[in-house]
C-alpha cells in the first residue's frame, strides 16, 4: 500500500488544530491534577504527641479515601504557630485546619466550654444535637467549620505533694493550660498556664507544684520524675481536643467532598474513643507505683468534682446566659 504525503497546504492547516487540540490535553490534565484540595494543618502540642494519636489516624484515613480529591498536611504543632494564635490565623486563613482544645478559644466562643461538660458520646453527640450546634457556633464565633472530636480522655490533677485534704490544695502552683483554670483557683490553687514542651523543666526547676492532664502523656514525657501522686478523681472525661475548619475553605470544597468528611469523621469517633480508652488502661499498668492514687473523705471528694463542673456552667451562664437550657439539654445534662 502506498501512502500519499498530504500536500504542503494542508499540513499547514493541520498543524494550528494539532496545536490547540494539545493545548486543550494539557489544560484538562492540569485541572485535573489541581481537582486536589491541599489543606495545611497545624496542632496546640507537638504532632508527636500521644494525645494527638488519633488526630494523626484521622488525617491518614482522609488523605487515603479522598486521596484524588482533598489532602491534608499536617506541618507541626505550636512551634509552627503559637499555641494562643492559632484560633486567628484559623479565623483568618492563614492556617486552614486546627487540632485544638475547644478552651483556647473561649473567649471567642463561650459555649466552647460546654465540650468538656457533655455527659455524650461522640455518636451521641451527633444525635442530641450537640454536634449541630457547634457546627453553628463555630462557623458565627470564629469562621470555622467544626469537624468532630480527635481525642477524649478524663483529666486528673498530679502533685509532688500528698494532699491528703482539700486544704492541702491551696497555695499550690498547677500547670494549666486554660482548661482548668477556673476550676484550680476555685479551690485555692494558681494555675499557670505553661506549654506542654516546657512542663518537665517547670516542674524540675519548682516553677509549678503539679500540674492538670489526662493519664496519657506524663510518664512518656518524664513528668513522673517529679510528681508523684494523683488525685484519682477524673474529671471531664469527654476532653475538648477538636478538629476545626477555615470555613471560607469548607465552603470551597465540592459538597460531595463535604458530606465524604462528615461521614468519614463520624466513623472514625467511635474508634477513637476505644483507642484512648484502651491506651489510659496500659498507660495505669505502665506507670504502676511510680506515683500514689489519692483520694479525700467522700464528701470533699463529692465537692472536688461539683466544683470542676459548677465553675464551668457558671461561667458560660455568666456570658451566654440564652444559650445554657439548651446546652444542657444537647450535652445530656
Amino acid at each position: 500500500m502506498t501512502i500519499k504525503r498530504l500536500p504542503r497546504v494542508m499540513m499547514n492547516s493541520v498543524r494550528p488544530w494539532l496545536c490547540s487540540l494539545a493545548t486543550v490535553a494539557a489544560v484538562v490534565c492540569a485541572g485535573a491534577a489541581s481537582a486536589q484540595t491541599a489543606l495545611r494543618a497545624i496542632s496546640f502540642i507537638p504532632k508527636n504527641d500521644p494525645v494527638l494519636a488519633m488526630a494523626q489516624v484521622w488525617v491518614s484515613e482522609v488523605n487515603a479515601k479522598l486521596a484524588s480529591q482533598l489532602r491534608i498536611n499536617y506541618v507541626g504543632g505550636p512551634e509552627v504557630i503559637g499555641r494562643f494564635q492559632q484560633p486567628e490565623a484559623l479565623r483568618t486563613g492563614v492556617v486552614d485546619m486546627l487540632f485544638i482544645p475547644a478552651g483556647d478559644y473561649q473567649d471567642q466562643m463561650p459555649a466552647s466550654e460546654a465540650f468538656v461538660l457533655s455527659k455524650l458520646t461522640p455518636s451521641e453527640e451527633r444525635k442530641s444535637g450537640f454536634y449541630d450546634f457547634m457546627v453553628k457556633e463555630h462557623a458565627s464565633k470564629l469562621n470555622a467549620r467544626y469537624l468532630g472530636r480527635v481525642q477524649v480522655s478524663p483529666f486528673y490533677l498530679w502533685t509532688k505533694k500528698e494532699p491528703k485534704s482539700l486544704a492541702d490544695l491551696r497555695g499550690l502552683k498547677m500547670r494549666s493550660g486554660v482548661l482548668y483554670d477556673k476550676f484550680m483557683r476555685e479551690l485555692g490553687m494558681t494555675p499557670v498556664t505553661i506549654n506542654a514542651p516546657e512542663v518537665y523543666t517547670a516542674l524540675g526547676s519548682g516553677v509549678v507544684d503539679g500540674f492538670g492532664w489526662p493519664v496519657t502523656g506524663p510518664l512518656k514525657r518524664g513528668w513522673l520524675e517529679s510528681v508523684k501522686y494523683v488525685i484519682d478523681l477524673p474529671f471531664f472525661w469527654p476532653s475538648n481536643v477538636v478538629a476545626i475548619m477555615n470555613l471560607d475553605k469548607w465552603k470551597a470544597l465540592p459538597e460531595r467532598v463535604q458530606n465524604q468528611l462528615v461521614a468519614l469523621s463520624a466513623d472514625f469517633e467511635p474508634r477513637m474513643v476505644k483507642h484512648f480508652d484502651d491506651e489510659d488502661t496500659r498507660e495505669w499498668q505502665a506507670i504502676g507505683s511510680k506515683v500514689a492514687k489519692v483520694k479525700f473523705t467522700p464528701q470533699e471528694n463529692e465537692h472536688y468534682l461539683q466544683t470542676a463542673y459548677e465553675v464551668e456552667w457558671a461561667s458560660i451562664k455568666a456570658r451566654a446566659p440564652e444559650l445554657i437550657d439548651q446546652l444542657r439539654r444537647i450535652s445530656g445534662n
